[in-house]
């Protein structure tokens, strides 16, 4: 009972403080699935400390005697030891068991939603990854990082910086890669960091069911300039992500025809 009781106060203490110890979670369900597993391990194995620890403390003081004394010699226990011993086989296979069931949630790309981007294309997130299920389309977008900044890249040939925007209840998949040192993606509520290597590209993704403005940060020292490598995703409706688009594109059709024109004043100045 003393055992348990200690348990359960560590649980309790553990849960009123969890978001400082476990990861975030927002309105993605394999950055929620994420954080439960990580729950579910975390409070098992403060549990198991507990039942030691009040095993321990009750043996030291049922059984303590007068400095001096011989204590009695006892020479093993089977059934205790065969106890323990399966107790805590049971324990970690429970936990590989509830890992490998929400293991595939967490990292094949879920269905779209009904109110998602119409004009989502059809993307697979990685060679061993399958694509979202029941055939709904997904919106790919390649994310690159640079000293110090990320750039992301639309299938329609937008382009931003810095900041992501996505619709609502739409499938993301990203390709992730990096044009000169290693960095890392990371959105804490929208799911798991994923490092961006040169000469690799690593797949992710995340479904945000909600509207909002998500913040994270490079999450691998890249030099100097580290601290200030954050990054943002703006989840928005399907409406305003396409009016969103549209402006981009054109804003990106402007800066080419101007760097046209100046490459031919450039070339004119020189003749």
């Amino acid at each position: 009972m003393t055992g348990l009781a200690i348990a359960l106060g560590l649980v309790l203490a553990a849960t009123a403080g969890a978001d400082a110890v476990t990861p975030e979670a927002g309105p993605t369900k394999n950055a929620v699935d994420t954080d439960t597993l990580y729950k579910i391990v975390f409070f098992t194995g403060l549990v198991v400390i507990g039942i030691v620890w009040g095993v321990l403390f009750y043996s030291l003081i049922r059984f303590r005697h007068s400095r001096g004394r011989r204590p009695p010699q006892i020479f093993g226990n089977t059934t205790l030891e065969l106890g323990w011993t399966i107790a805590a086989g049971a324990v970690v296979a429970i936990i590989a068991l509830i890992t490998y069931i929400m293991l595939d949630g967490i990292k094949n790309p879920a269905p779209s939603g009904s109110s998602s981007l119409a004009e989502a294309r059809a993307e697979n997130a990685s060679i061993d990854q399958p694509p979202p299920s029941r055939g709904t389309k997904a919106l790919p977008i390649t994310v690159s990082g640079q000293q110090y900044i990320w750039r992301y890249q639309y299938p329609n040939g937008a382009v931003s910086f810095q900041q992501m925007v996505v619709p609502v209840d739409t499938t993301v998949i990203l390709s992730i890669k990096a044009n000169d040192v290693a960095h890392s993606w990371w959105i804490p509520k929208l799911g798991g960091k994923m490092d961006a290597i040169p000469g690799y590209t690593n797949k992710t993704w995340f479904k945000a069911t909600a509207t909002g403005t998500f913040t994270g940060q490079c999450a691998e020292f890249c030099g100097s300039g580290h601290a200030v490598m954050s990054a943002k995703v703006t989840v928005v409706e399907p409406q305003a992500y396409q009016a969103w688009v549209d402006n981009q594109k054109k804003l990106v059709q402007q800066a080419q025809k101007q760097a046209i024109e100046l490459r031919k004043q450039f070339q004119q100045q020189g003749t």
